[in-house]
């Protein structure tokens, strides 16, 4: 469950992105001052996402590694959120995952697979990339600044918390498939 200062989806992304920060620069996932500091500094703008530029350097760090497991063997490209769930055909939309990953996940968003207990450990490219993908095309969508997408979310079956803000409110959204 987020925080009770995130109140609508603009705010969970923004909330997500800060945990992502924390464990990357080394605080860990339960350090609540630091992330909160980076939620507000992204929320008021005092401090930006990375950019793609740096999300490309990232990569190139680890060029053969799976972006979810950090496994070498039998790589493939795929796109983070599905073509057939409205992910657009963009670098900021594709990692290299090897196939048990890609397999494993198949058809589902991020999110979906992670599953609500998972969410925060997925790997940072692929995160980053997702949520900066998933607030683009919310803005498109004009519901960065709207609350829970019940009524128009498609998983309903597997959301514990209905009517409440979470990660599946950002791609609940994007198509079943």
């Amino acid at each position: 469950m987020p925080l009770s200062v995130v109140k609508t989806i603009r705010d969970l992304i923004f909330w997500q992105y800060a945990k992502m920060i924390s464990e990357s620069s080394g605080f860990g996932k339960n350090n609540y001052g630091f992330m909160m500091d980076r939620y507000k500094k992204l929320k008021n703008e005092e401090i930006s996402w990375s950019s793609s530029i740096r999300e490309y350097l990232k990569e190139k760090e680890c060029p053969n590694a799976c972006a979810y497991c950090g496994s070498k063997k039998k790589l493939t490209l795929e796109h983070i959120l599905l073509r057939s769930r409205g992910g657009p055909d963009i670098s900021e939309n594709a990692v290299m995952v090897c196939k048990s990953c890609n397999s494993s996940k198949g058809s589902k968003r991020l999110y979906e697979w992670l599953g609500l207990v998972g969410r925060d450990s997925g790997h940072r490219i692929a995160g980053g990339k997702y949520l900066k993908l998933i607030y683009s095309l919310h803005e498109k969508n004009k519901t960065l600044g709207k609350g829970p997408l019940c009524n128009k979310c498609d998983m309903e079956e597997k959301c514990p918390v209905k009517g409440e803000l979470s990660v599946y409110c950002l791609e609940g959204c994007f198509g079943n498939g």
